[in-house]
């Protein structure tokens, strides 16, 4: 049986380049090259071998309307219809919060809710709420900032990235500490700077305070594999196998390709004397993953399973 250090460590919200492979991409978001392709020539994401955070953002945010069955062409109108309408906005699926109606797509604007293609506010404001809308961007009422922190977006990614750079160049990790915090202040339901934050935590092996940021990442963001990911390896850790599962087992029904939940399963249930379900999850996780130094390691585990099984 592998030893509990195999497992797959707690990761990151992204490298510390701040940028991902393709098919890293598609495999965390469980996408194909073509539709990454396809996405990339109708002008939704940036054309390069790597991606940023907001082109992350942007294909986070065309899976869940093309799971939803909004059109593509429907999206496409969308975006171009917000690119015209709202001031300082180019990248509307990485900038705005877009959710549907229906089958219309709908995006927030200071507050209210507007129908993407037509400009049509979907509720009854009033004219005040109006007025609001029709001058985005502009900063909240005084009374909204006092019951409501005020978030600013690129603020929250500036810090975040600077924490990346400085995890990346080796800087005291108080200082990366800083940064994502500072990008908490900007936006206190960013989930990669709060999964950071966590990862560093958990690192340092305080277990409760990463405990706190990861559960804050899964209320930000329920559908957000990496916080489950990360939230099982800290349950793992404290010998809290029932937990460990549950959060493993989401994030790989969030994302079906995450191999490294896949492999943190098997060991799992190795260690709970679970040989069988070890065994599904091994070769799954050897579909995913079929020449790194993990797989090699899985692959030997796996022959030895299946051995055991049959010498029963």
């Amino acid at each position: 049986m592998m030893p509990a250090e195999m497992r797959k460590p707690t990761t990151p919200e992204a490298t510390p380049s701040g940028a991902w492979r393709r098919d890293d991409v598609c495999r965390m978001l469980g996408i194909t090259n073509r539709q990454l392709a396809s996405w990339e020539k109708l002008g939704f994401i940036s054309d390069g071998e790597s991606l940023g955070f907001p082109d992350l953002v942007a294909l986070r945010t065309l899976k869940r309307l093309r799971e939803l069955r909004i059109p593509v062409n429907t999206i496409k109108t969308a975006v171009a219809s917000l690119k015209l309408r709202l001031e300082d906005i180019d990248r509307p699926l990485a900038q705005l919060r877009v959710t549907t109606e229906g089958r219309r797509i709908a995006v927030h604007v200071s507050g209210s809710r507007m129908e993407a293609i037509s400009g049509q506010l979907l509720f009854d404001f009033g004219e005040r709420e109006i007025e609001k809308l029709r001058s985005f961007p502009m900063k909240p009422e005084p009374s909204a900032q006092a019951d409501v922190p005020a978030v600013d977006e690129e603020k929250a990614e500036f810090w975040f990235q600077r924490g990346l750079a400085l995890e990346e160049t080796g800087a005291p990790v108080d200082a990366a500490i800083d940064a994502y915090r500072k990008a908490l202040e900007a936006n206190p339901a960013a989930p990669g700077a709060l999964v950071n934050l966590g990862t560093i935590l958990f690192r340092q092996h305080k277990y409760r305070q990463a405990r706190e940021y990861y559960e804050r990442a899964i209320q930000a963001d329920p559908a957000y594999p990496l916080a489950h990911f990360n939230m099982g390896n800290l349950a793992d850790e404290e010998g809290d196998f029932g937990t460990a599962r549950r959060h493993y087992v989401e994030a790989v029904r969030l994302n079906p390709r995450y191999e490294d939940a896949y492999f943190n399963l098997a060991l799992l249930s190795e260690r709970t004397n679970d040989i069988l379900r070890a065994i599904g999850y091994w070769s799954t996780y050897l579909k995913l993953d079929t020449t790194s130094n993990w797989a090699r390691a899985a692959r030997k585990q796996l022959d030895k399973l299946k051995q055991s099984v049959r010498s029963k």
